[in-house]
């Protein structure tokens, strides 16, 4: 399936909330009609707002959200303003993310931070995530309170434990799937689970739709470490970021297993000492020969096979069924 017809259950909703999400990136009147002294930090909060809705990037959380409400009783507006929060606590966790990592690419633009300064994207992440407080607290629903609460600490907490296992990036792969189950799969479930509740959905609906978010998110984040191995060229974006930030994932820590120790311990040493084009190839050719991208492979093929089976033992065949399928799909067969 494209993309096109992945949305198209929801292409109408869909289309509302990214007027929604327009919306949020210009100043809502009630600032702009602050007092003069205020005029000037409104004129850089909207600059800032419209340079990162330019890098606003897949929009797939409220398509999951949307797509989970469809797959229930229906999308309805406060679906619509779920997926609008959920989109904006997942744009203010990248901006807080750049901060944290230093990272001056999003997207293939200059992060916030990088673009402007550290206190400035902080804030503005702050701002954004007040709005998911204020668009959250208008629909007066616990439930959906609390799946987002949630998220707000496994986001963080996933980071943290990131940050924590820097001191030594040889991690076991344990230690791997708790870090990505944080980071990545914890926010795809929540938007499933979160959409489901605002569809009015059973309890069978809610659990099966949040299990499916999170074996989707451990494919997207495998994926997303496979890719990182990938030919730069090929994909159109820099390589081994990972790496460069002190973050060994799932290809190569198999491949570290699989390999004599005498030749793991040189590529940990060459790793550790900074990579540059060579090392880069020298790696990419450890971990094609002992076959670390096949068995991340593997295990997006395990999810893959979960994810399916939670939806089919709860919902008969539809379209929307099947985008989900095929969202599912998309996460492990794209090449960005």
């Amino acid at each position: 399936m494209t993309t096109l017809d992945i949305q198209q259950p929801i292409s109408k909703e869909l289309a509302e909330v990214r007027q929604l999400l327009e919306k949020e990136f210009s100043l809502p009147q009630e600032l702009l009609n602050l007092p003069s002294a205020d005029i000037e930090s409104n004129d850089l909060l909207r600059e800032v707002l419209a340079y990162v809705l330019t890098a606003k990037g897949k929009q797939l959380r409220m398509q999951l959200v949307l797509l989970a409400a469809a797959i229930c009783h229906g999308v309805s507006d406060k679906s619509c303003q779920t997926a609008l929060a959920l989109e904006l606590l997942h744009t203010s966790s990248l901006v807080h993310d750049d901060v944290v990592d230093a990272s001056p690419l999003r997207r293939g633009q200059q992060s916030v931070q990088e673009r402007w300064t550290n206190r400035i994207a902080v804030l503005v992440g702050d701002y954004l995530l007040s709005r998911v407080v204020e668009i959250i607290s208008e629909l007066r629903s616990v439930k959906i309170m609390q799946i987002v609460a949630r998220l707000g600490q496994q986001l963080a907490s996933g980071e943290l434990k990131q940050l924590h296992h820097h001191r030594t990036m040889w991690i076991s792969e344990d230690d791997y799937y708790q870090i990505i189950s944080g980071k990545t799969a914890s926010l795809f479930s929540s938007c499933l689970e979160a959409g489901a509740e605002s569809s009015i959905a059973s309890p069978k609906q809610v659990k099966s739709l949040r299990s499916f978010g999170w074996h989707l998110g451990m494919c997207f984040q495998l994926k997303d470490d496979v890719l990182d191995y990938s030919d730069s060229e090929q994909i159109d974006k820099p390589t081994m970021n990972d790496l460069r930030s002190g973050c060994a994932t799932l290809p190569l820590l198999i491949s570290l297993q699989r390999a004599p120790q005498d030749e793991a311990a040189a590529i940990r040493l060459l790793v550790e000492n900074g990579l540059d084009r060579t090392g880069e190839e020298t790696i990419r050719n450890f971990v094609m020969r002992y076959e670390g991208i096949p068995y991340a492979y593997r295990r997006m093929a395990y999810h893959r096979e979960q994810a399916v089976g939670m939806l089919q033992s709860t919902f008969r065949d539809s379209p929307v069924r099947r985008s989900l399928i095929g969202l599912l799909d998309y996460a492990i067969q794209r090449m960005h």
